[in-house]
């Protein structure tokens, strides 16, 4: 069973820093892009930042400077360094990735649960 599983969330004061991580477990044989979306109550979720295997990153422009993405394939893992953090960053941060699984040899999408993330005086 393949799974993604979302840490560093928290509570942080307007201009603070939060780190966030993804790791992917189980039987993978590769993963493509990964990405993080964000949903805020009352909102629909959004793209934050992507990142492919050959480091192709996009995000949102609101998050630009502010943000950076990065993975480490070997340990199968994503990040999102967030700095000069704002109150609109608050809401649900959700890691997302495009995994190959072992026999049969399948391409599927995969989310993690979530993580809170709280920017708040």
């Amino acid at each position: 069973q393949i799974q993604l599983v979302e840490s560093g969330g928290g509570l942080v004061q307007p201009g603070g820093s939060l780190k966030l991580s993804c790791t992917a477990s189980g039987n993978i044989f590769s993963i493509g892009t990964m990405g993080w979306y964000r949903q805020s109550a009352g909102r629909q979720r959004e793209l934050v930042a992507t990142i492919t295997r050959g480091w192709d990153v996009n995000s949102t422009d609101s998050v630009k400077g502010r943000f950076t993405i990065s993975r480490d394939d070997a340990k199968r893992t994503m990040t999102l360094q967030m700095n000069n953090l704002k109150s609109e960053d608050t809401g649900v941060y959700y890691c997302n990735a495009n995994i190959l699984r072992r026999g049969p040899y399948l391409s599927a999408v995969y989310w993690g649960q979530g993580t809170q993330v709280t920017i708040s005086s």
